[in-house]
């Protein structure tokens, strides 16, 4: 992100912060359960935003080097995404063109060639069939006709997209919208570090899971012993980019860099940063440290989702340092090194990501299953999304939208 963008987003926390407000949506809102139990709505979401709409699979980290792949199967296609000897960024159909077996159930790896472990079969990870075990016993067919079915996938701005169908339209630029791209662009996606996988698989709808990411009203109430020592709850700085937005927290850190002049101002440092890309992405940074959330509904069980949490390491990122006595009594934990305030501050990544993934497992997720129950229940027929939850009103009325649904109604009181 531009050093300028920083300075003004740090800037609006402050102003927040000093004067006791946050984003603020202008009303309430009425969300009916049903949105988290419609059985009907959650086929017509499958079809609209999973089977027929692009998905990332993940960071061009993930595919660090020619031979490098990656596999998963979490909205509908089996999929083998590759990265061939000149480093062109692929994604095919995991099934072998004989009999359609896995050509692999690994979820990571390095091969220049997949072996079938059905009958045999050879592909290149361009996607060539290289060899038909026993050719000569098969009979004869045309190599050039049966390499892996390839989908429409591109690599742009350091993310990994896919469509699910063959002759899907895959338009980065038009889905993103040119402000988000230039911002996306920004960050240098591709120079972040693929460090792991969490999968989180919890009784919670999608859209529920969804709604975890989108305010921080609760941060003071639900996370007063893990995140709220490092961020201010009920501050918030927010922007919409058509169907995407972009969240921006306060860290605690914010109370030190006000006293540092502004071209030493660091966002990733004074706060966390979370984007929302349209239907089911989120992309959230903290100091030196990345995560890709990507949610997807259970087909069988509408109050069922899993959440793959991709962690990275973001190299070099633009830094601030605080004193070294400062740095206990702001975090409460001990995932900085403050030893050589000399040079910029260096984060345990691995710390803050298991205090994330766990906040958000045994916290935010938890919290969700009681909202999937009380919706269960059939007891209470809608809850509401106050003014100070400006993105779950954005995320439902465009999910509505795109499904033809009216817009969320507002709360008139009662």
């Amino acid at each position: 992100m531009q050093q300028s963008m920083q300075i003004e987003i740090i800037k609006e926390l402050l102003d927040h912060l000093d004067n006791k407000r946050t984003a603020d949506a202008g009303r309430i809102v009425v969300n009916p359960t049903s949105t988290y139990t419609d059985k009907a709505l959650a086929e017509r979401e499958w079809e609209a935003f999973f089977k027929n709409h692009p998905q990332v699979l993940g960071m061009s980290g993930e595919l660090p080097k020619p031979g490098s792949y990656m596999t998963m199967n979490d909205f509908g296609v089996p999929i083998l995404a590759t990265r061939d000897e000149h480093g062109q960024f692929h994604a095919f159909v995991n099934a072998c063109r004989h009999r359609g077996a896995e050509l692999t159930t690994e979820a990571h790896g390095d091969k220049n060639r997949f072996t079938c472990p059905f009958h045999g079969w050879t592909f290149a990870n361009d996607g060539r069939l290289l060899g038909v075990r026993q050719s000569d016993q098969f009979g004869k067919i045309d190599k050039n006709c049966n390499g892996l079915i390839e989908l429409p996938s591109e690599e742009k701005y350091g993310l990994l997209f896919v469509h699910p169908q063959v002759n899907g339209t895959l338009d980065i630029d038009a889905l993103l919208g040119e402000e988000l791209a230039a911002e996306l662009a920004a960050w240098e996606l591709h120079r972040c570090e693929y460090q792991g996988e969490s999968v989180l698989d919890k009784p919670l709808n999608w859209k529920i899971a969804n709604d975890t990411f989108g305010e921080v009203y609760h941060f003071n109430s639900l996370h007063s012993n893990t995140l709220a020592n490092l961020l201010h709850g009920d501050t918030l700085s927010y922007k919409e980019y058509g169907r995407h937005h972009r969240l921006c927290l306060a860290n605690k850190y914010l109370d030190i860099m006000r006293q540092q002049p502004e071209e030493q101002w660091s966002l990733p440092y004074a706060g966390a940063v979370a984007y929302y890309l349209f239907p089911n992405v989120q992309i959230v940074f903290l100091t030196s440290m990345a995560v890709l959330v990507r949610i997807y509904p259970n087909r069988k069980e509408i109050g069922q989702s899993l959440s793959r949490v991709s962690h990275y390491r973001v190299p070099q990122v633009q830094q601030f340092v605080p004193p070294a006595d400062k740095v206990n009594a702001v975090t409460n934990e001990n995932i900085y090194d403050a030893t050589n305030t000399s040079a910029p501050m260096d984060l345990d990544v691995s710390a803050v990501l298991e205090l994330f993934v766990s906040t958000v497992e045994h916290e935010d997720y938890y919290m969700g299953t009681k909202t999937q129950s009380a919706a269960n229940s059939g007891k209470i027929d809608h809850f509401l999304f106050g003014r100070n939850e400006p993105a779950l009103h954005h995320f439902h009325n465009n999910y509505r939208s795109a499904l033809g649904m009216p817009p969320l109604e507002e709360y008139r009181g009662g």
